[in-house]
């Protein structure tokens, strides 16, 4: 009995050690992504592929594994994600890795090994071609991890013992698998989305800061302004030795102006890029993000999206900042004492995609209302009134338009309109 006892310990604590083996290299690749400033997509790849690899190397190298397919079934998780991740060519190497493993450390059967593989292989460019969701991948890779340990199980491990024996250890490893799979999956997707809203806000309060510091700057066009006009007011045109001494200083003054002008301009242009995206994809990946901050504030969020994929020529960055800085308003407009309800809605109407965010909050009056979107005008009171002018300004180089309706107390109704595109669209 004790004996049994300090297996069962030993398998409790080789368990945990495989899940600290496996998860330590992904947290820290969620690290160097939450510091990674310029959202470089080839590094943030880079640094989920080494995750990965260092996550396959860990629990080969220190793991608990005990030589058995029951144990090491944890081993399949990292080819698991890169497979959830679209990541193609480094699911291809570690699948190459887990072959020759199994073969050397298990003395599997090299047929069955690689067709096992190469199943996982055809499951992901069959999901990837009808953009098929993750949990589909998960619970195909599940099926296949159950027929594989059942007929290694009845064939080869243990075909003598009872046979409820062998189900009920298949069907305990195989549970174990699908729920650390998900979990850790889903673990990894909701810190990674966290930190991708960080990001977004971050970038928009940087350029709140960036546009509120150059209005500053238009403080200093005033004074070589100030200085023309006072040469001006002093200069006589009969006396030919100010006209020489006061016109050098005068056009001096001016092309000072000039340059500070053309570094206003520089620095207030919003750079879009544009690019063929799925609208509702950014909606779905925005909500899941925006969820976040909702559940943590206790806001009720009631969403309305087209199932179908909707394509555009659009910034993907800049439309999910507009979005994101359109709820952070929202948030911010709750009523005390009243539980603030956000309703997001997304249509194709007479050949526009529309839009719709609004909330129960606090409004605004008809006044504030005619000067919403002027530059550095702001209800807030630490507001810059930079958020909703950028909005603005980002619809409109989509050639879209931005709608406010909101009556004081009775919360406020926000429309984007923006361009449907048939061609993108057809079939």
């Amino acid at each position: 009995m004790l004996i049994e006892r300090r297996h069962y310990m030993r398998f409790f604590d080789g368990y945990i050690l495989n899940t600290v083996l496996l998860l330590f290299p992904l947290f820290l690749y969620l690290i160097c992504i939450s510091y990674q400033r310029n959202n470089n997509k080839f590094l943030i790849n880079r640094y989920f592929e080494f995750s990965l690899l260092l996550s396959l190397f860990l629990l080969t190298r220190y793991g608990y594994l005990k030589n058995d397919c029951y144990v090491s079934i944890l081993l399949n998780i990292p080819l698991l994600f890169a497979y959830l991740k679209g990541r193609k060519a480094i699911a291809v190497v570690i699948s190459i890795i887990l072959v020759i493993y199994s073969m050397i450390m298990f003395r599997y059967s090299p047929i069955l090994v690689i067709f096992e593989y190469v199943t996982y292989f055809l499951i992901y460019i069959i999901s990837y071609r009808k953009n098929i969701t993750s949990s589909y991948i998960i619970n195909s890779f599940t099926v296949l991890k159950a027929f594989n340990i059942s007929f290694l199980t009845f064939f080869f491990i243990s075909p003598l013992n009872n046979i409820w024996f062998n189900l009920l250890k298949i069907i305990l490893t195989i549970s174990i698998f699908y729920i650390a799979s998900s979990f850790y999956y889903k673990l990894v997707q909701k810190i990674e989305d966290f930190i991708s809203l960080n990001s977004a806000i971050r970038e928009l309060e940087k350029e709140k800061t960036i546009r509120n510091s150059l209005f500053k700057i238009t403080h200093e066009i005033k004074n070589p302004i100030a200085v023309c006009k006072g040469y001006l007011d002093m200069i006589n045109i009969d006396n030919r030795a100010k006209l020489e001494k006061y016109i050098p200083i005068i056009k001096s003054e001016i092309n000072r102006t000039l340059s500070l002008m053309d570094d206003y301009l520089d620095y207030s242009k919003v750079k879009i890029e544009k690019d063929i995206i799925d609208i509702v994809m950014l909606l779905e990946d925005f909500t899941r993000s925006i969820g976040i901050l909702l559940r943590d504030n206790d806001i009720e969020m009631n969403l309305d999206i087209m199932d179908d994929e909707v394509y555009i020529m659009a910034d993907y960055n800049r439309l999910k900042q507009v979005l994101i800085n359109i709820v952070k308003n929202s948030m911010e407009a709750k009523i005390d004492g009243q539980k603030l309800a956000i309703s997001i809605s997304m249509k194709v109407i007479d050949n526009k995609i529309v839009i719709v965010i609004s909330d129960n909050g606090i409004g605004m009056t008809s006044e504030e209302l005619n000067h919403l979107g002027e530059a550095f005008y702001t209800t807030k009171f630490n507001g810059t009134g930079i958020g909703v002018n950028l909005s603005f300004d980002v619809i409109n180089r989509h050639n879209g338009v931005l709608k406010y309706e909101s009556e004081k107390y009775n919360g406020t109704s926000v429309t984007i309109e923006l361009p449907y595109d048939a061609e993108l669209n057809t079939i």
